[in-house]
């Protein structure tokens, strides 16, 4: 007969065995996911940057024809444009899990980037997208309604999440070169400042006569709901 401490070790030796099981399974899915998370982000990213090369390509060709074809303009057109350049996978390592979520929610939308946000000291290169909409920051990040346009002279206002593309500003620092790609060109900006303002302090995105970026996200980057405070990067265009 079986003694009943050795059956109560068998028993806790299978609870053990069964619990290990459960845990290797759970790792196992939670890496699926995350790995999963990682390539919808890389495709969406490469799709929005995709269709604004496209949309560069068609511009430079209507300038072209409206230009004739003995102009410069058409001289360039005739040729092969060159692709923008975006090795790097997107990092979300610093992401909230909410918001890989909504990114990957926000893959399914067909939107053609304004231009192109690039970062190079932290490694973040990013779609621009017109409007503030949940649906646009989840994508990218959004120019704001109101403020330069991204090939246009002022104050160009491009608002992004604090868990989500913009997560990454907290590591900016004086002195940075920042980058807006437009269907016209590059503007290259030096960041000059940094701000923490109240929401309702807009006067940060008021038109400037010089060529200046601003960038808004919230603050503090890991508050846990809704963040009470702005965090705002200024940067100038350099000559």
């Amino acid at each position: 007969m079986v003694s009943r401490p050795h059956s109560r070790r068998r028993a806790w030796t299978r609870t053990l065995q069964a619990t290990q099981v459960v845990l290797l399974v759970s790792g196992g899915s939670l890496l699926a996911l995350y790995a999963l998370a990682q390539v919808d982000a890389a495709r969406g990213r490469d799709q929005a940057l995709e269709a604004f090369e496209e949309a560069r390509s068609n511009r430079a060709i209507v300038l072209a024809q409206q230009a004739g074809p003995t102009s410069p303009v058409a001289v360039a057109a005739s040729a092969e444009p060159a692709p923008f350049a975006y090795d790097e996978d997107p990092d979300q390592s610093l992401w909230g899990t909410t918001r890989i979520a909504a990114y990957r929610d926000s893959l399914t939308a067909d939107v053609t980037p304004l231009g192109v946000l690039k970062i190079p000291d932290v490694d973040l290169t990013v779609p621009i997208f017109e409007g503030t909409s949940d649906l646009m920051l989840n994508r990218g990040v959004g120019w704001i309604e109101g403020t330069a346009a991204v090939d246009e002279r002022g104050n160009l206002g491009l608002a992004g999440h604090r868990d989500g593309f913009f997560r990454v500003l907290k590591d900016v620092e004086i002195g940075d070169t920042i980058e807006v790609q437009s269907l016209d060109g590059v503007t290259r900006y030096r960041i000059t400042e940094f701000l923490i303002v109240a929401p309702e302090d807009v006067y940060v995105l008021a038109p400037t006569d010089t060529a200046t970026l601003t960038l808004v996200t919230c603050y503090p980057f890991y508050f846990i709901g809704e963040a009470p405070q702005r965090y705002i990067v200024k940067g100038v265009a350099e000559s």
